[in-house]
């Protein structure tokens, strides 16, 4: 039996024009990808796994149960989990929170991307510090701690914490010259931040 070509043709156009408008789907999908998770800093190129979803909220909600809302508790609770998971180098890509936990090990980006993603489903302004060769996280505390120094960004205290230094705590020492500094990040919104000022005091 004989199709008639007039229905052959239209057919062969619809699937034409839903294979383009997938094509483009695609394009426009990658490019997002990119512009969300690739952050171009000097020479080199980091690639964020940051999550707010329901994975990380559930976990992080866990782990600061018992902190009635005291905000110090809160970020030493997620600092201790994070700095508990195994440091072993990661040769691809940094992975995503629930990777790392699931997996149980993580280097630095892949540290880094587990705390930060925890700390903002909690409500915390955080940022990645890239410096040579490590990456690193800081975060914004009402209160001033005690006999830790803090980095000023602009005026702003923040507070270093080191994930894969195994117990460290809130405010870890900084062990970088401020020309060492590549970039703050704000990977949630993929942007350096412009730094006006900067001081550790």
């Amino acid at each position: 039996m004989l199709i008639d070509n007039k229905y052959l043709k239209y057919f062969s156009f619809i699937l034409s024009f839903i294979f383009i408008i997938y094509v483009i789907y695609m394009i426009i999908t990658s490019f997002f990808i990119v512009k969300n998770q690739f952050i171009d800093i000097g020479d080199s190129t980091y690639v964020n796994q940051v999550r707010v979803d329901e994975y990380t909220k559930r976990l992080s909600t866990y782990l600061i149960k018992d902190c009635k809302n005291n905000e110090k508790c809160e970020v030493q609770a997620l600092l201790d989990f994070t700095t508990a998971i195994p440091y072993k180098i990661n040769e691809s890509i940094a992975r995503s929170s629930k990777q790392v936990v699931k997996q149980n090990y993580g280097d630095c980006d892949d540290k880094s991307n587990l705390l930060i993603s925890m700390l903002k489903t909690q409500g915390y302004e955080a940022y990645f510090v890239l410096v040579p060769k490590h990456i690193f996280v800081i975060v914004n505390l009402k209160d001033k701690i005690a006999n830790k120094k803090a980095l000023y960004v602009n005026g702003k205290r923040f507070y270093i914490l080191e994930s894969t230094a195994t117990g460290s705590k809130i405010g870890f020492p900084l062990r970088y010259k401020y020309d060492e500094i590549q970039g703050i990040i704000d990977p949630f919104k993929n942007k350096s931040l412009v730094i006006n000022e900067l001081k550790f005091n």
